[in-house]
Order: structure tokens, then sequence, then C-alpha cells
């Protein structure tokens, strides 16, 4: 599942820039996120957006039974407050001239009273389960990073703000409104229909979270916490992908060199993009985009890698027997150590699996003189390109979640009744 997190200052601002209200903002984007995902073919069993019904009744729920459990209390807190980030920040983490590094702006002084939540009193009991693997955090330089936030000790946290009004009100004080990433960390929960529907009992605690690197502490620490807290399980792993820079340059409104993944899939397709992505960068780890690397990925592994092998079989068939592959034979190769790597998220050494096939098959035919063979033994020619054929239906299985239209053209392009020469899976780049 995925969503968007719609409460908090920072909405209530943007709306305002727009010169829109909350709801109508809130409302625009979320919608263009939707389509993005859907444009790209990331599927989801669930979109779930934190401004709406299910998703505040379950939040007030889950708030009353965090009161019930004492470890709440009520203070003042007097410090600089980020509002890109929407989170209190320390004098130590600002840049040399007093500016958030991430947002190239001067935080916020607040004095404030809130509602607190005692995060202090789980520092041991969360190194315990991170250093045992009961909570899994990966990759590992950011479970060090989380293991680097206990050492000091966690401190208490505000969960409520007094002067934001766009947000869910806490159900025992009407002056103040549930702190933004407390309650939007609940979505994960509320899309399940907590604490009653079957959905939450069937799929919580969930498999893995996967988040960005810039909010591991939120989801690493204080999310657990407030589980424990209510008695509820927590999540079993943790994963933080990293962050694009584009020719080098972090990506930055000031220097506009923002890139439309849309843009790109209308040029260069959806698959070509989502492989280039998942392949050229380890997930996980931080990343360069450029138009150049796209483009030699784009014509050296697609069109005349995973293109070149699916056009020769296919013409090889059609040309040399008829549209018909003779015999069902096993593929000639082992390719089921992919999937334990998909498991582990290892994305780019699963394509690189993929592709070292891709490879061997393209020199196979190469060195065979494959072509030649048709009339010199018929009966072998068959068996072979048999076996290229389930080779190329055991890749589309394996490309399926990394370039699922691809994976289908291929599939369809060597199961039909008549097989033909096929189009171009990728046509080359002018």
């Amino acid at each position: 599942m995925t969503g968007t997190d719609e409460h908090g200052s920072k909405i209530e601002q943007a709306a305002r820039a727009a010169g829109k209200s909350p709801e109508e903002f809130t409302h625009e984007m979320s919608a263009k996120f939707s389509f993005a995902w859907d444009a790209l073919e990331i599927s989801n069993d669930d979109f779930i957006r934190t401004t709406e019904e299910r998703h505040k009744t379950a939040v007030v729920k889950f708030l009353t039974a965090l009161k019930s459990s004492g470890k709440l209390y009520e203070g003042e807190y007097e410090g600089l407050y980020c509002v890109g980030h929407e989170a209190f920040i320390k004098e130590s983490e600002l840049d040399a001239e007093g500016l958030c590094p991430d947002h190239k702006k001067k935080p916020d002084y607040l004095k404030e009273k809130n509602w607190f939540f005692k995060l202090s009193d789980y520092t041991e009991l969360m190194r315990g389960k991170i250093e045992t693997r009961e909570l899994d955090i990966a990759p590992a330089a950011r479970k060090n990073e989380v293991l680097a936030f206990l050492k000091d000790g966690l401190e208490d946290i505000a969960i409520s703000r007094p002067n934001v009004k766009w947000g869910i009100r806490l159900p025992w004080d009407d002056s103040q409104t549930c702190y933004v990433w407390v309650e939007a960390l609940f979505n994960y929960i509320s899309a399940l229909g907590y604490p009653a529907e079957e959905n939450y009992k069937k799929f919580w605690p969930a498999d893995l979270h996967v988040v960005g690197k810039d909010i591991i502490r939120f989801h690493c620490l204080i999310w657990p916490a407030l589980l424990e807290a209510v008695n509820i399980p927590w999540p079993k792993k943790i994963f933080a992908h990293g962050f694009f820079t584009i020719d080098g340059q972090k990506i930055s409104k000031s220097l506009g060199n923002a890139i439309d993944p849309l843009d790109l899939a209308q040029k260069y397709g959806t698959d070509a993009v989502r492989y280039f992505l998942l392949r050229e960068i380890p997930f996980g780890q931080d990343g360069d985009f450029s138009i150049k690397k796209l483009e030699a990925r784009y014509d050296g592994d697609l069109a005349n890698g995973l293109g070149n092998l699916f056009s020769r079989v296919t013409t090889l068939i059609a040309t040399k027997l008829d549209g018909v592959v003779p015999d069902v034979v096993p593929s000639p190769r082992d390719l089921s150590d992919i999937e334990s790597l998909i498991v582990n998220l290892n994305f780019h050494e699963a394509l690189t699996r993929i592709w070292e096939e891709i490879a061997w098959a393209n020199k196979y035919i190469d060195e065979t003189k494959l072509w030649e063979q048709g009339e010199k033994n018929p009966k072998l020619f068959g068996e072979v390109i048999s076996g290229l054929a389930a080779l190329l239906e055991e890749i589309a299985k394996r490309l399926a979640p990394f370039m699922p239209d691809t994976a289908e053209k291929i599939r369809s392009g060597v199961v039909a009744e008549k097989i033909v020469k096929a189009e171009p899976l990728f046509p080359r780049l002018k």
C-alpha cells in the first residue's frame, strides 16, 4: 500500500501560497501522485489519504489508547522547528549559515505547550530489538545510523501542536491537533481497518516497510515505541532507500534540474525507465541519474541485449519452423536463484543475473551460427530452439515485477499458436 500524508503546517502554508484551501490543495496533489503511480505501472492494493474518515477514526482510537497507556504528559517545548521536515531539529543539525541543510531555510523558533510522549522510556528496548534483528533495519548503514541515535538515549517527543488547525484534534484536548508525523505513521494500520477488520488481523504486523532514508528516525524509533505503548506488534523489517542526484547535482527547485518521470516514460517507455532506475542504482544506496546513462542502458541492455534475443528467436521460429515450436523442453539455464535476490531487495543483482542469461543466449546463437543449423540437423535445431523459447519464458517470468509490459510481450510472443517475427521490443534510439 501507499498514499499521501496530508496534514500539518507545511500543507497549510503550501495551500495558502497556491491560493487554495487545504482541502482543495490536498485533493489535487493526492490525485497527481495516484496518477503518476498508475502511469509508471506501480501497483498497490490500497492508496490511503490521511484526510479520509477511515484514517481519522482509527487515529482517534489509537490516540485514546495512547492516553490510557500513561505514556503521555503535558509540557512546554522551546526550540527550533523546520516546517519543511515538519520536525523539531537541534542547533547542531544546522549548517554553517544556521539553515536546515536539506531545505536551506532558517527554522522557526517555537515556544509552545504540547502533549509529550515518553519516548525516553524505550531506549534500551529499542537497542535490544534492533541489535538482535527482532526489528530488522536495512541496509546496514541505516541500521548503524539508528543505533547511533540511541547512543545518547532517546528524548521525549511532542505529539501535538497548538497552532496548527489542519490536522486531527486530540480526543481529550480540543485545543491541540495531533502532530502530523505521529498520525501519518498510523496510516499503515488505519488502511487495514484497525482495530476490528479482518485485513488488520490478517496483515499486521507488516513484513516490510519501504521508506526514504531521511525518515528512518520516525519509522525505526518513534513508530515502534508508539506501537509498544499501546500493545500493537512492531513491523518486522524496515528498508530505507536512497536519494537520486541528476548529473551529479542534488535535485533542487533553485537549480531547476528536476526531471518528470512521466516525461521520461513517454519518451523511452515505462519499462525502460523502471529498468534503468533498478539496474543502475543499487536499491538502498544513493545514485546519479542522467539521460546519457539511461540511453546507454536502453541501447546496450534493452535494444541490443533483450530485444535482439527476442527478435532472433521469434524470427528463427517463424522462418525456419513455420511459426511452431516443435517440442516442449526445459530451459537450458537455471534462473531459480533470482527469486531470493528479489525477496531480499537486491534488485540490481537480480537484473544483472537475468542479463547474464540474455548475454549467454545471444553468444550461443552467434557461436553456433544457429540460423545455419536448420537444414543440417533439423531435430537438434528444433530442440535448441525449443530450449531458447523456454529460456525466454523463464526470463519473462523473472522480469515481470521489473518490466511488466515487456514480460507480457515476450510471453505472448513465444507461446502463440503461430509464432511470427516479433516487432522490436525496444526500437533503437535515433
